[in-house]
Formats: C-alpha cells, sequence, structure tokens
C-alpha cells in the first residue's frame, strides 16, 4: 500500500473540501440566493448550526462528512459491492458508472427513489431548466445513495441533513474534482485491504495534528475537541497481529491446545501455557466452551485496527470449531467484538471497516446487517431537577449510590473516554428493573430517560467483562494536559498520572475479568524512568509479563518516541 500517495491525497482534499464547502456555504447564505427560495428550511436550519457551534465547525464537519462517504463509496466501488458503482466509472469510460447508466435510462430503483429517479432523468433529458444538468443530476443520485446505505450503515450514511446536501461540493465530475483524486489514489489494490480506511484518516487529521503540536510549544494545553488528533496514531499491521495473536490467539490456544490455528499466527509465541495468568502453568486460565463466549474489548480503538484483525482470527477459529459461514459474521459482531471511542469521526470508520470485513466475507451482509458494537462515548449531563423528577417517577428505591454516581461520571466524556471507572455494576439488572417499570411509556420524563439509557450503555461498555483487552492507548505527557485531565488522574490514577498511556495500562486489566489477557502498545520509557517505577511494580508484582518487543527507533513509521509492545 502506498501510504505516501494516500497521505497526499488525504490532506489535499481536507483543504479543498474545507474551501469548497466554505464556498458553497457563501452562495446558499445569500441574502438573495436560490437556495432560500427553494429549501428555505435546510437553510434556516443550518443558520440555527451556525449559531450553535461556529461557521467554520460547520464548514468542518460537512466537509469530514463528505470526505468519509466519498472515500467509503470508492472503496465498495472497488471491491464490487455496490451493485453499480457510484463514483468510479467502468473501465474505459470516464464518468461515473451510475450517471453513465442514468443517461441511457437505466437508474437503479432500489437505490434511487422514484420521485428522486424522475427529476434525474428531467435533467439529463432536458425536460428541466439547469445550467449544470450532469452535475445537479449526479448530485441527487449521490444523495439518494448515500440515503439508501442509511439501513445498512446509519453510523456511516447517517440521513443527510437538508443543509448537510446544501454544502456538497458543486464539482465531482471534472479530473480536478474530489473524486477524480480519490480514485487515483485509492487504487483497487489498495482497497483490497480494509486498513486504508484507517491510513486516510490518520492522514486526514494530521495537518490539524501539527496545529495541535505547534500550541504546545507556546503552551496551549490540548483541549478535549483536540484530543483525537493528538493522541491518535495509526497501528502497523504487523504489530496489532503480534498483540491480537498473544492475547486472543494465546486464549483460545490454551483452550484448544491441538488447535490448528497456531499455523496461521506468524507473530504468535508460544510458551506451552507456561506464562499463563497468575504463573501457575497451562491450567491457570480462563476456560472457553465456546467462541460465543469470547468478549474482545479495544478501549480507544480509533478506526479499528486491532478489531478488524481480532475479526480475522476469530473467523478462524468459527470455522475450524465447525460453524456454518453464514452464522459466523452475526455471531462475530453480536458477540465477540466491542471497541469504545471518544472521536465520533474515528468510530464511524471502525464500524465501517468492521462492516466491510463482514461484507467481504458473507455476500448477503448488507441484505440483513449487524450493527458493530463501538460505543462513541458521549458527554451528558443531568441537572438537579431533572433528576429529582425522574426519580420521582422511577422510584427512588432503585437510585442507590452507585446509580447515582455514575449518572454524572459521563459529564466529561470526551476528556477522560474510557478512563471513566463507573461505579455501577450490575447494569444489566438496573435496565431490567426499568424495563419492568414501564419507564418509556411516561413522557413526562421521556428525554431524561433517553440519557440515561445513553449512560447506563457506555458503562456497560465500561464495565469488567471482557476475556481480551487489547490496545493502542493515547499518549498524552502532563506537558498537553488540561487542568481537567489532569485533576481526574491525580484523584483516580495518582500513581500513575504522568501520561495517558501509564493509565489506561492500570485501566485496561481492570476492564478484563480474572485470568484476562492484554495487549498494549505504548512507549517504553515506563521500563526505564524513575516516574514510572510504580507502574513497572504494578506490572511485575500483580500481573504476569508474557512477552514483550520493543522497537527500534526506526522500528515504527511516523513515531516520534521509543516504542513497545507486550502481552499481560
Amino acid at each position: 500500500m502506498d501510504t505516501s500517495r494516500l497521505k497526499k491525497f488525504a490532506q489535499y482534499a481536507r483543504r479543498a473540501l474545507i474551501e469548497q464547502v466554505s464556498s458553497k456555504m457563501k452562495l446558499v447564505l445569500a441574502a438573495e440566493g436560490p437556495a432560500r427560495r427553494e429549501n428555505p428550511a435546510a437553510v434556516s436550519e443550518l443558520e440555527k448550526r451556525i449559531a450553535a457551534t461556529s461557521a467554520d465547525k460547520v464548514v468542518e464537519t460537512a466537509a469530514y462528512t463528505w470526505f468519509n462517504r466519498f472515500c467509503a463509496l470508492r472503496f465498495m466501488d472497488a471491491n464490487g459491492y455496490n451493485k453499480i458503482s457510484i463514483v468510479s466509472p467502468l473501465q474505459d469510460q470516464t464518468q461515473p458508472e451510475i450517471l453513465a447508466e442514468a443517461k441511457a435510462g437505466h437508474i437503479d430503483e432500489e437505490m434511487v427513489p422514484d420521485a428522486v429517479a424522475r427529476k434525474v432523468l428531467a435533467l439529463l433529458s432536458g425536460a428541466a431548466p439547469s445550467r449544470e444538468p450532469q452535475a445537479e443530476a449526479y448530485r441527487m443520485m449521490v444523495t439518494a445513495c448515500c440515503n439508501f446505505y442509511h439501513n445498512t450503515m446509519p453510523f456511516l450514511f447517517e440521513k443527510i441533513a437538508d443543509y448537510t446536501e446544501l454544502l456538497m461540493p458543486d464539482d465531482l465530475l471534472s479530473d480536478n474534482s474530489i473524486l477524480a483524486a480519490a480514485r487515483e489514489a485509492m487504487t483497487a489494490a489498495d482497497c483490497a485491504d480494509v486498513e486504508i480506511i484507517g491510513w486516510l484518516y490518520q492522514f486526514y487529521i494530521s495537518e490539524k495534528k501539527a496545529e495541535v503540536f505547534e500550541g504546545l510549544k507556546k503552551n496551549r494545553k490540548i483541549t478535549p475537541e483536540n484530543i483525537p488528533a493528538a493522541t491518535q496514531l495509526f497501528t502497523p499491521a504487523w504489530i496489532v497481529k503480534y498483540l491480537v495473536e498473544n492475547s486472543l490467539g494465546r486464549l483460545w490456544m490454551l483452550n484448544r491446545p491441538q488447535s490448528k490455528l497456531r499455523g496461521r499466527m506468524e507473530y504468535y509465541i508460544d510458551d506451552g501455557g507456561k506464562n499463563s495468568a497468575g504463573g501457575a502453568g497451562e491450567n491457570n486460565f480462563i476456560k472457553i466452551g465456546s467462541p460465543e463466549e469470547i468478549k474482545i474489548c479495544d478501549p480507544a480503538c480509533g478506526s479499528g485496527h486491532m478489531l478488524v484483525y481480532a475479526f480475522d482470527l476469530l473467523y478462524d477459529i468459527y470455522e475450524e470449531e465447525g460453524h456454518d459461514p453464514s452464522d459466523i459474521v452475526e455471531k462475530i459482531l453480536k458477540n465477540n467484538l466491542y471497541g469504545v471511542e471518544i472521536d465520533g469521526r474515528a468510530g464511524t470508520l471502525a464500524s465501517f471497516a468492521l462492516a466491510m470485513k463482514a461484507r467481504g466475507k458473507y455476500k448477503r451482509y448488507f441484505r440483513n446487517p449487524i450493527q458493530p458494537n463501538i460505543c462513541v462515548l458521549e458527554n451528558i449531563r443531568f441537572d438537579k431537577e431533572e433528576l429529582e423528577d425522574y426519580m420521582s417517577e422511577v422510584g427512588r428505591d432503585l437510585f442507590t449510590a452507585p446509580l447515582e454516581t455514575t449518572l454524572r461520571q459521563f459529564e466529561e466524556s470526551d476528556n477522560f473516554g474510557s478512563l471513566i471507572r463507573p461505579a455501577l455494576t450490575n447494569v444489566g439488572d438496573i435496565l431490567q428493573t426499568l424495563r419492568a417499570r414501564g419507564i418509556e411509556e411516561k413522557l413526562f420524563i421521556s428525554k431524561t430517560h433517553e440519557k440515561v439509557l445513553k449512560v447506563l450503555k457506555q458503562a456497560d461498555y465500561l464495565s469488567p467483562k471482557y476475556h481480551v483487552v487489547v490496545a493502542n492507548p493515547p499518549y498524552m505527557g502532563g506537558k498537553g494536559m488540561n487542568d481537567d485531565i489532569k485533576k481526574f488522574l491525580q484523584q483516580n490514577y495518582e500513581d500513575v498520572k504522568s501520561d495517558l498511556f501509564s493509565a489506561f495500562v492500570i485501566r485496561n486489566t481492570m476492564l478484563s475479568l480474572k485470568k484476562g489477557l492484554i495487549g498494549i502498545m505504548c512507549p517504553n520509557v515506563w521500563m526505564y524512568i524513575s516516574s514510572y517505577e510504580k507502574l513497572r511494580n504494578y506490572i511485575l508484582e500483580q500481573k504476569t509479563l508474557t512477552n514483550l518487543v520493543e522497537l527500534p527507533l526506526t522500528g515504527f513509521k511516523g513515531a516520534t518516541v521509543q516504542i513497545c509492545a507486550y502481552n499481560l
């Protein structure tokens, strides 16, 4: 995969889309512009969104929305997942196949609603006036296709808001368009590996990352909205395989010593179970009766690279156990894989990557899609009166101290992420009680109830229930931390407060079941520097280090710190 080409494209695309969306916004908001006459509701919605945030944020969001969709559609085109190519031409053609077909009078009635199809045909035949009939018709079909995929992949193809559609770039068909650049950069060969999605996202935010680090030189702390850009780093494939094979793969080999999976794991280190949990030998491990039991979590999942490889390994495990291939995809997505992330854009791509793995293994996946278990943590706040009213309706007996504490713990999810340790340990019991009391039917507290359910969902993802936890956690030293993070680490991770990664090492072990298996990639400073002595003692005295790889300075492309990867 030519990552230099992808980097050049992603950085160009971000600048170009921001410029094009910004120009489009000015036209849309023009006092006497056609948008106000033809789409007054959409323009009003756009103005409200700008007032609630800022024009720059709306532009940035819309630009990334279209980048995401264009790349996803190109990836699906290249792999033959779209019934008709949406952004790619057929061989020896210059226009996207969907437009070429429409010009010949053929429009897919499943993807493009009848009303839209009629407008498209009218534009292309000249029956409907337009300065750029082909461009207008094509934009309408792209929007229709994005909305079509809403039912399959709502995490990526949300129903396009009217104002977002208005901000779609005008030029999608010329040789200089963003789609032409996407087709050139995202070759069919590169699109054979869903890893391309993660690389594109890292490169898309790379210039933003540079801005954040430039700010650090001027003593500007990293704000919650900039944490993803500052801390996300795409994990190389061989490290992902090493970590997953020596955690998930190890768990399976301990349970099935005769498994042929060993021959498929290039980086697996076989010690005959001598370094099993607790160091007590090959019988001291979690017993697994069937693959469905295994739960794997990446608590800082980014674009999902760890989970994608875990999907592959799990597929091999299910096949070896004799499961029907038509059932394996559903079982993996429903039972096995869990990701947590603070960055909605990265979480979206993690879900998309897993959906693409599922579609690659099971051709009918789009007909009956299973949504990946990716939780993007949201900030959720309750005011005092709101909770008082809710408690009165629900019953104060339900509101134990752990529940009340948990409802307050996600006010700064974008700052603390998976480091939050929910006080509540019986989420399932609380949900069952709420259902039994018919809370959904009480309209007076419906909005509060929706927020409560979101908190409980997030708390459940962060409960200690996983057999395997793998992560390349965020790295951030004290110099970059904002005051809220510093205070949070002081109160909750005092012994390892010097960096986010060291707090995550502790947190990862807390997310796992007893005898669970952990895979971590992080800076190697914890092995040497005095400020990490307590972390070293924790790992060596309370956990079992099964293997470790320390990379040379040249061993990790893109890193500015020396890295190690290890399993516990």
